[in-house]
């Protein structure tokens, strides 16, 4: 008898994560593999769907413009409840922190369905930062019966708050087996600005920042250093994906006005993006998964935040983190700028988030242990 999957997930950053997975489970005729997307966020996480050849069983296409955290936990819930009593499943896979991740689980919950967290285990220490993230991670290992942990840190973690070890599993990060899908030499921008950047001879820095925590002064500080680098390092150019919270872009586009060498451009799909990132010399981001992804494509990351629920990036000498203030961005900005020797150090040091087996691990214990109803 085949296990019956359902893989659920609303954003791009689930789908990128969780596609690997899903390729995998496609190549195992032991598995029947049900694909349910929240559309949390809709034209991102199309985008990943395109990108992978991924057709949704099922779409609860819940996003609405301005959606709170309460609208969409409550349409996501009602909207699984309906698809597991349909599928019943023997486990449902969430990915990551999101709202559709929690809510997931707890749907899988409500119907007695084993539950497997993909990616379990990251903490910051502070439940509001990264909100709601954090909060939302720690309440799915609570239901969750098959914790994916894609370190020994994020295993450490769960043992410390009493989780059994044999629900544990390492499996490395299933960010860094989806750069082997998108990453190529030979990519062509279809932004014509991307093609005529000369990223041998600049140096180009990677901006993104998005974080509700830094959304105020903590934004200004940021972009304002980042600014002020420029016009320091004449051989430094920076491109900007803008989110679209239209809080960050009055705060960019007032504190950019003017900067040339600073390109505000629209957000891209994850290929370009992934793309681009291989080509840059540094990258500057509030984001949690580029701390994951940049390092396993050599890039030093600056991780503008004043806590991280990925520790071991900062710990192998891939990342640093460097707060919100003004001046430790700009001072670290300009010695990765200035000095070979720091940007080698960060740049060669080793991915700590594992080496693009990661999905394979995940249906391989799934497959070994098999799954039955609670």
């Amino acid at each position: 008898m085949k296990i019956k999957v359902m893989t659920v997930f609303g954003t791009r950053p689930e789908g990128i994560k969780m596609a690997p997975i899903i390729k995998v489970m496609e190549r195992v005729p032991e598995i029947e593999n049900t694909i349910c997307v929240t559309a949390q966020h809709r034209e991102m996480l199309d985008q990943v769907l395109n990108l992978f050849d991924i057709d949704p069983d099922y779409d609860l296409n819940i996003f609405k413009p301005g959606q709170t955290l309460t609208e969409i936990t409550m349409r996501a819930l009602e909207g699984l409840e309906e698809v597991i009593k349909k599928v019943q499943p023997d486990i449902l896979l969430v990915q990551g922190d999101t709202t559709t991740v929690f809510s997931g689980a707890l749907a899988a919950f409500y119907q007695k369905v084993k539950v497997g967290h993909v990616e379990a285990g990251l903490r910051s220490g502070n439940l509001y930062s990264p909100y709601p993230e954090e909060a939302n991670r720690m309440l799915t290992g609570i239901l969750a019966d098959f914790h994916f942990a894609p370190t020994q840190t994020n295993k450490d973690n769960l043992l410390r708050e009493g989780y059994p070890e044999e629900k544990i599993f390492i499996t490395g990060n299933t960010v860094i087996d989806a750069l082997k899908y998108a990453v190529k030499d030979d990519y062509e921008f279809d932004l014509p600005l991307l093609n005529q950047i000369d990223f041998k001879e600049k140096k180009v820095i990677l901006l993104t920042s998005h974080r509700r925590e830094n959304i105020g002064k903590p934004m200004e500080n940021i972009f304002s250093a980042v600014r002020d680098i420029t016009l320091k390092h004449e051989n430094v150019d920076v491109v900007f994906p803008i989110h679209l919270n239209p809080r960050v872009r009055e705060i960019a586009y007032r504190v950019f006005e003017g900067n040339n060498r600073v390109h505000l451009i629209e957000p891209l799909d994850y290929e370009p993006f992934t793309n681009l990132m291989a080509r840059v010399h540094l990258v500057v981001t509030d984001s949690g998964g580029l701390q994951e992804e940049a390092p396993s494509l050599g890039k030093p990351v600056l991780v503008i935040r004043e806590e991280t629920e990925r520790p071991e990036g900062i710990e192998a000498g891939t990342a640093k983190l460097v707060g919100t203030s003004y001046d430790k961005i700009y001072d670290e900005m300009d010695l990765l700028l200035s000095n070979q020797e720091e940007y080698n150090k960060m740049a060669n040091a080793v991915n700590p988030y594992g080496d693009g087996k990661a999905s394979e691990r995940i249906v391989d214990i799934i497959l070994k242990h098999g799954v039955n109803r609670k």
